[in-house]
């Protein structure tokens, strides 16, 4: 129960069907919190969790009265040693000129990893959560689904959960509009009925990565050379974790075309931009796989969704060995991003998915370990 009306939802939901119910408070630290870490070089203590996201003193408070007035039990957990895990991972990524997506790493590490290893303990069967998806079909034909409501559905940010996890999962919302479960949160006189939805990361609540960045380690921002794509010096950057593969405003540079960032090289500290055009992928290599299906050894059709407010486009998919895989589009997509999950689909139905490791440029023969167009 995070406190917001989507959890607090499933669990009135729940509570009606007659499972015994169990409210959780994921502690992951508060505005008058130190979020400590002493097993990388990232300075995780000098984050603070804000008022806006989905973890505040306020959203816990909001979660507590929500379990008494549903008269079920409610404990807080401390995850805050977990979650900085997570926070060292959301640096470590952009450092490496990566754009990381750490609310799907906390639905893996957290969610549906620490709360299950809880859940055992207190002899509970499954972990639920107001996520809006689905689980369709039983047994070994047991499916991720997209959610009815197609503008919240949330499958996405669900694909890395273990296949063999979906057997302790339920996920009551995902047959419900929002409307809907503002409603349903209404007709019980819940004080979150009308709460507005959790936007930002909660350990960015200002939406300032590179700030962030700069507090807990700014030794590793350090000023740089923003060039084109003849190599040609056309500005300067402080620091290549200002930018995101895509970006356009905020470049300090008069072109004649608009320029937008298509690349971040680390090791050299370069900002790389160039014109629309340059950004167009006609396909991607992805790593870290997790499949609910049996991988395809072959070329699969499906459709390919490349961030979380992306729309999926049709795509084909190739397994290349039990960790990595290649998608190929039907048609060239604009900005893929190392660092981002990709999630195939099959429908409304979760194939798998994996991370970002590298896009495909057109006309590119050597992008693909077996050719940009092999079959």
């Amino acid at each position: 129960m995070s406190g917001g009306v989507d959890s607090s939802v499933a669990a009135i939901l729940l509570k009606e069907a007659g499972w015994e119910v169990t409210g959780c408070f994921m502690r992951l630290g508060s505005p008058d919190e130190t979020l400590a870490s002493d097993h990388t070089s990232c300075d995780s203590s000098k984050i603070r969790i804000g008022h806006q996201g989905c973890c505040s003193i306020n959203d816990a408070q909001d979660a507590r009265t929500v379990a008494a007035r549903l008269d079920i039990p409610f404990y807080v957990l401390n995850f805050k040693e977990d979650f900085s895990r997570i926070i060292d991972y959301f640096q470590e990524e952009y450092h490496a000129g990566r754009t990381p997506n750490p609310c799907v790493r906390c639905n893996d590490w957290l969610k549906f990893g620490r709360l299950h290893d809880y859940a055992r303990q207190i002899g509970a069967s499954h972990v639920a959560s107001g996520h809006y998806a689905r689980l369709e079909g039983d047994g070994d034909n047991l499916r991720l689904c997209r959610g009815v409501d197609q503008g919240k559905d949330q499958s996405y940010v669900l694909f890395g959960a273990s296949p063999t996890r979906l057997h302790e999962m339920i996920l009551p919302i995902g047959e419900l509009t929002k409307d809907r479960v503002r409603e349903i949160a209404r007709d019980h006189d819940l004080p979150v009925f009308d709460k507005p939805d959790s936007q930002e990361i909660c350990f960015v609540p200002d939406n300032d990565y590179a700030g962030l960045l700069k507090r807990t380690n700014p030794d590793r921002l350090q000023p740089g050379d923003i060039v084109d794509t003849d190599g040609k010096v056309i500005g300067e950057h402080e620091g290549h974790q200002h930018y995101t593969i895509g970006q356009r405003r905020g470049l300090g540079i008069a072109a004649s075309l608009p320029l937008y960032v298509i690349n971040r090289e680390p090791e050299t500290n370069r900002v790389i931009v160039g014109h629309r055009e340059d950004l167009s992928s006609t396909g991607l290599l992805a790593n870290q796989s997790n499949w609910f299906i049996e991988p395809p050894s072959s070329w699969l059709p499906c459709h390919a969704q490349i961030r979380y407010n992306a729309s999926a486009v049709p795509a084909r998919v190739k397994k290349l060995s039990d960790d990595q895989f290649t998608i190929e589009f039907d048609s060239p997509q604009f900005a893929v991003a190392p660092g981002q999950a990709v999630v195939c689909y099959d429908g409304d139905t979760v194939l798998g998915g994996g991370w970002i490791e590298s896009a495909f440029q057109p006309n590119n023969d050597h992008a693909c370990p077996e050719g940009p167009h092999s079959s």
